[in-house]
């Protein structure tokens, strides 16, 4: 293996810098696409020179074609035909149907994405609450809930479980980590129950409440067809793989069966936009720029990642990483902190490089324990702060859009994740790990 200099890493870090640091200091340059873009290029172009330079030139070319570019395939194909599902009505804003509601999008996370689930939940439970006063504190759930912590049970849930399936988890392997979704859940939503119903019969003033019995309308759906193409994405990522169809894997398959799924995946988005009546998008204003904004941003992790991934894989073993809970609150700060996917990647590395008995049980090439370690830390704490998690972000706008003052980027932390997420956390740490 090529030995990485230290140097080779500052493109990485930079990268995640950018995430991290321009949208707090930069905010509406950052918001173009395109200036994510050069930044995501200015970076990734000199890590490509060095990685040719150095030999490692298919290291680059592995990752953005079995790698990247299955992960963004994925991202937009749940994205289209989410966008394609538009909900109409609401029921009463009771603290019983919120949380009702918050259950709902805490399930589908798992079977259409974070990202789709978010995108398909928010505007109707602002829908729901557009009469109530007080609805912060229901958005701050929401993300934790729908945009992260529901995503744990299938590759589908959330882009770092993705990128550990591709590196050899099975698909229904994730339903390992049924018991820790479930206390998470279920302790977030009691809280999030007792928190709205004091608010709701406390300070919610008595005409909001009376306004939000009077304008209750019946909830009506369209763009079902979609409802279809989801359950073609799920079985499409459950059993269109090398397990299922042995020639995918063969080392002389034809590009067309390499990427057989993606193929499969792109036909259901393009017959989502195909299908689905204009109006229906318009009325959810489906917007290409979200999904382009991932797209951009993680060009630019995943070639600048390639020496770090490299780096850890390695030196995993001078990094003093042995235990659980060190690659749990190790991969989970990072995911608040930077991102989880590309976190969850980089502990996965490490975890390859430490040494292992040989009894262990191997998933993905890492013990079963360190696995679970990984997954559970990069999606619980990816809702620890607004960057955490792509669907964060896109949620808060949503919100600020819809006229509900929002915590700031510190404030998100203090007020919440500090006082709320990070003590069910260290309960799931302690009883789980």
């Amino acid at each position: 293996m090529h030995q990485i200099e230290l140097w080779a890493l500052i493109p990485f870090a930079l990268m995640l810098a950018s995430i991290a640091v321009l949208p707090l200091v930069a905010e509406h340059w950052w918001e173009n696409n395109l200036h994510k873009l050069y930044t995501a290029l200015g970076l990734s172009i000199p890590t490509s020179i060095y990685l040719i330079i150095n030999d490692m030139g298919n290291n680059l070319i592995h990752q953005m074609a079995y790698d990247y570019f299955p992960f963004i395939t994925l991202l937009c194909a749940l994205f289209v035909v989410t966008g394609g599902i538009h909900t109409h009505g609401s029921m009463q804003a009771r603290p019983l149907n919120n949380t009702i509601t918050l259950a709902i999008g805490f399930v589908l996370a798992s079977f259409i994405g974070t990202t789709g689930a978010a995108m398909l939940m928010i505007r109707p439970l602002i829908d729901m609450n557009q009469q109530r006063k007080h609805i912060t504190h229901t958005i701050l759930f929401f993300i934790a809930l729908v945009a992260n912590c529901g995503g744990v049970l299938t590759p589908l849930g959330d882009p770092p479980l993705f990128l550990l399936y591709l590196r050899g988890a099975d698909f229904f392997w994730f339903m390992n980590l049924f018991p820790q979704w479930l206390f998470v859940g279920t302790t977030m939503l009691a809280i999030y129950y007792a928190i709205d119903r004091h608010i709701y019969y406390k300070k919610e003033p008595v005409e909001a409440v009376m306004a939000d019995v009077r304008e209750k309308e019946r909830l009506e759906v369209t763009g079902k067809i979609n409802i279809i193409y989801l359950i073609a994405i799920i079985l499409s990522v459950s059993f269109v793989n090398s397990t299922y169809v042995p020639r995918m894997g063969a080392h002389d398959a034809p590009v067309y069966m390499q990427f057989l799924r993606e193929i499969i995946l792109i036909s259901i988005s393009l017959l989502s936009l195909i299908t689905t009546k204009k109006r229906v998008r318009k009325e959810n204003n489906f917007s290409w720029s979200p999904i382009i904004e991932v797209a951009v941003v993680f060009i630019g992790i995943f070639i600048t990642m390639i020496p770090a991934l490299s780096f850890l894989n390695a030196n995993a073993a001078k990094l003093g990483l042995t235990e659980l809970w060190q690659f749990y609150y190790g991969a989970g700060f990072l995911s608040a902190l930077l991102d989880n996917s590309p976190t969850a990647v980089a502990f996965h590395t490490v975890a390859m490089g430490l040494p292992h008995a040989a009894e262990l049980e191997l998933v993905a090439g890492v013990p079963v324990q360190l696995l679970k370690a990984i997954a559970l830390g990069s999606v619980f704490f990816g809702a620890m702060t607004y960057i955490g998690n792509g669907p964060n972000f896109m949620v808060k706008a949503i919100a600020e859009q819809n006229g509900i003052k929002m915590p700031s980027f510190f404030g998100y932390i203090i007020r919440f994740s500090l006082v709320v997420l990070l003590p069910i956390y260290i309960l799931a740490q302690v009883i789980f790990l």
